[in-house]
Formats: C-alpha cells, structure tokens, sequence
C-alpha cells in the first residue's frame, strides 16, 4: 500500500453519508473491531455484524471495491503494513519506485502525505483536543515512544511557555507508573505511537483510561491499538521512499495544535512569554546583537 491510497476506514468516513442503514451497521462493527472484523469470509463477517451477505457486498462495492476479495485483501495489505519494519518499507517502496530522481519521490509522498492528513481531520475533534490541551485547570502529561519521543519532547519545549501544568514524561516505560500515581479524572495524556506500535504505550493508556484521564492520540493512518481507547485520534500519512516512516505530517499536525492551544490561551501565553524571556536575559542564555 502507497501512502497515496486511503485505508478502508478513510473510504467508510468517506462514503458514509451514501450508506443505508443496514450497511452503516456492518460499518460500524468494522470500525468497532477494525481490521479483524473484515479478515474473515464474507459469510462470517455478515453473521457477526447481524447483517446479510449482500449487504455486506453492496457495501464493499459503494466503497469502490470490485468485490470482497479485493477488500479483504486491502485489509490483509493494511494489517501486514501496520507491523512492517524498516527493510520490508524499503522493500515495498524500492519495487514499485519510479525512475526519477529520489527528491522528486520523497516531495511526491510528502506532499501526497500532507494532503491526505489534513483531509481526513475532523475539525471539532481537532477543536474538542486543542480545548483539553489548553485547559490549566488539570494537568497535561505528554508521552512518546522509541521513535515519537522526539515527537512529544518538541511538543513539551513548545507547550510548556504557553500554559502552566505540562509534564514530559520520560521515554523510559520504567518511570511511567510514578506518572500514573498522580493521574487523576478529567487530566489529559497527549500520546504519539505510530508502527511498529509499542505495547508499554498501550498499557500506559489502559491504565491512564483506568484513572479517567483524557486521551488524545497522534497516530499513522493505519491507527495504534491504543486508538481503540483515546478520547481524539488523529492519523497522519507517513509512508515515503524509505526505510523509516516521516513525521512530516504529524510534526504539521502537532505545530497546528500548538499554534491553536497558543492562540486559545492569548493574552495569558503572552504574559508568560515576556517573563520566560526575562529569565533568558538574566541566564544570557542567548547572545544579543542590539
């Protein structure tokens, strides 16, 4: 699968509005248990959705699939993504690679990548997050993983100034249940895990959900297994010609949600900026040229 092509539960969010009810119901169990519940015989997955076999057809073909076959196997295409590591990507790219020059292919996917991401964002998630992420009332705790962790220290270095009460918790999971024994209902998790994704982040999330913390996830487009348990997912397209996934889109992403959570706190964020900068010229932290 090329980043240029939407996973079937795009296609779904897509098409919705066009299905009856009976499809929007064996829809509903996909997403419910997605990709499982489509990984199965037409027959088995019409039986569990409590829908009938041509239902399910009708369905696949609205989607813009030529039968179930060719869904199932997208499904099967976007399970083996979501665990691929780094030179089965290469692989995958290095096929079916164009004869133009490497630049021109990662501008291509990049690009392709952006678009993607900001279409599929549902703006009042997006506005319900940046709420949570801008409240100072209840602490915000922000995580990555292996890789993500550059991820969530960029958002830390850049929430920090704008709001009071954010906590970068460490990349090692070791640490993670001397942040949980303070996490209290109504507080937020700020959470970025994209393939291969990590079980210590899903177990912080399970016990986070636990304590009634509010989950807000950065994910890939095939979605972490944490997505099943956050308050707001979003999924950003990551794929290009390489062996390593790109954070370009979730780097725009997450600049998008702090530009929103700065201009949500305005004037307060710039009372707190003026007196961060007062501290940098006691520090001299940086040079002057005035």
């Amino acid at each position: 699968m090329t980043s240029s092509k939407a996973t079937v539960r795009d296609l779904i969010r897509q098409h919705y509005a066009s299905l009856t009810q009976s499809e929007r119901k064996f829809a509903s169990a996909l997403l419910k248990n997605y990709p499982a519940s489509g990984l199965v015989s037409i027959t088995a997955a019409a039986e569990n959705a409590g829908v009938s076999a041509p239902t399910v057809a009708r369905m696949v073909q609205k989607l813009g699939f030529k039968g179930y076959p060719q869904f199932h196997k997208t499904l099967l295409d976007e399970l083996e993504a979501k665990g691929s590591g780094p030179t089965r990507r290469r692989n995958n790219w290095a096929s079916e690679a164009p004869e133009t020059h490497l630049l021109n292919r990662f501008t291509q996917a990049v690009t392709s990548n952006l678009s993607q991401t900001f279409a599929n964002i549902d703006t009042e998630s997006f506005d319900a997050a940046v709420s949570k992420l801008a409240t100072v009332s209840q602490p915000l705790y922000i995580v990555g993983g292996r890789i993500t962790h550059a991820l969530a220290d960029y958002a830390f270095t850049h929430l920090q100034p704008v709001r009071p009460g954010v906590t970068h918790m460490t990349s090692s999971s070791g640490t993670w249940p001397h942040y949980v024994l303070d996490m209290e209902a109504g507080e937020t998790l700020l959470m970025f895990d994209i393939r291969r994704y990590e079980n210590n982040l899903l177990r912080l999330a399970e016990l986070a959900i636990e304590r009634g913390v509010c989950l807000i996830l950065v994910t890939d487009q095939w979605g972490s297994p944490v997505s099943v348990l956050a308050d707001h997912t979003f999924n950003c397209w990551v794929e290009i010609p390489s062996a390593w996934d790109s954070n370009v889109s979730t780097m725009m992403l997450l600049e998008a949600m702090i530009a929103a959570v700065q201009e949500k706190r305005w004037p307060q964020t710039r009372e707190r900026y003026e007196r961060l900068d007062e501290l940098f010229d006691l520090t001299r932290f940086f040079r002057k040229f005035v």
